[in-house]
């Protein structure tokens, strides 16, 4: 009786210790995701900087990649990718972001300072810009 009482304490926090946090909980995955939604942003509206496509694209597709060493599922990335309330989520956090750098909606000319700053910090936004 005592041995499967400790066997079933051991696969009960067995069970509790492998729980993954959601994937916005996650800093790798859901700051990688911001920063190349803020990238976006700028790129989209300064006219004198773009996007470094190719490496966005590299970028975005390492974190399925990643994810699933994390141990995530592929419907577990999908669910996360496609969320209207994720999506939603992180278009807020990316107007914070460009709020508090001292953009204005409008202005094509912060978003271009902005967009330099980061380009010239060479940070995670910056590596995905560049000059025109």
């Amino acid at each position: 009786m005592r041995a499967m009482t400790m066997a079933l304490i051991l696969s009960l926090t067995a069970g509790i210790a492998s729980a993954k946090p959601h994937l916005r909980d996650v800093p790798e995955i859901d700051g990688t995701i911001l920063a190349v939604g803020i990238a976006d942003e700028i790129r989209k509206n300064c006219p004198d900087i773009s996007a470094r496509m190719l490496r966005a694209m590299s970028v975005v597709n390492g974190l399925k990649g990643r994810a699933r060493a994390l141990g995530y599922t592929d419907a577990e990335i999908d669910a996360y990718r496609k969320s209207d309330a994720e999506k939603a989520r992180l278009k807020a956090k990316g107007a914070a972001y460009l709020k508090q750098a001292g953009v204005s909606p409008g202005e094509p000319a912060t978003y271009c300072a902005l967009g330099q700053a980061e380009i010239e910090r060479g940070g995670q936004i910056g590596a995905l810009l560049r000059m025109n």
